[in-house]
């Protein structure tokens, strides 16, 4: 698909738009539960949970494996210190995501990086697989007072970018992100190949499925 020409910027995911990270949530998780003294979760689990922020994973983890909803605070202490340690060690860039992103670039387009991971996860996320440069502006889900389904990172992060939300296209891989950019009145396209909370992305009221970031061209 192409897009349009009016846009003048794009905001795009990081989970399972441009980095398949499940391979970090699992260590990371993994860690922290053996901590605990609780079983561990399997990647279909984290496939179906992430995305709606690291304090809604840890207290669906907990509940998963019948750990006490009390351990909160210690798990999210540990759980943190285990992701920051291992952060993109165990994640790999999607196809087509450099390619798709250069492209943005020649076309002039302003880039900002919006995610429900806390910034302190994403932005060394960015530096490690060599994905900061691109961005201008870099949003984790503890920037603003709401997260993603929530319109209000977007109309922020537009704003940021100094464009209007009707000129900036929204990417990413869920529903969280086109309700976001439905409500903010950005357009929107998903990538069919990330997590969506295990539901088909097809479902989704959005503009456009892209099998690749560069097939936006």
């Amino acid at each position: 698909m192409r897009i349009s020409e009016g846009v003048e910027a794009a905001i795009v995911d990081l989970d399972g738009t441009m980095v398949d990270t499940v391979g970090d949530f699992e260590v990371a998780l993994n860690a922290m539960l053996a901590e605990l003294g609780l079983r561990a979760v399997d990647r279909g689990f984290i496939e179906h949970t992430v995305g709606k922020g690291s304090e809604h994973l840890i207290r669906s983890t907990l509940a998963h494996v019948g750990g006490d909803a009390g351990l909160y605070d210690s798990a999210w202490a540990r759980y943190q210190h285990h992701y920051l340690r291992i952060n993109g060690d165990h994640s790999a860039v999607y196809p087509g995501v450099l390619e798709g992103l250069q492209a943005l670039r020649r076309r002039g387009l302003q880039l900002a990086c919006l995610t429900n991971k806390p910034t302190a996860f994403a932005r060394p996320l960015l530096q490690k697989k060599g994905l900061d440069g691109y961005f201008s502006q870099v949003f984790g889900g503890d920037a603003f007072e709401r997260k993603k389904p929530d319109p209000l990172p977007l109309v922020k992060t537009c704003e940021a970018l100094g464009t209007s939300p009707a000129r900036t296209l929204m990417v990413g891989d869920s529903s969280n992100d086109a309700r976001a950019a439905r409500a903010a009145g950005c357009p929107v396209v998903l990538v069919s190949y990330g997590y969506n909370h295990g539901e088909p992305v097809s479902d989704v009221d959005a503009d456009g499925v892209i099998d690749r970031l560069d097939e936006l061209f």
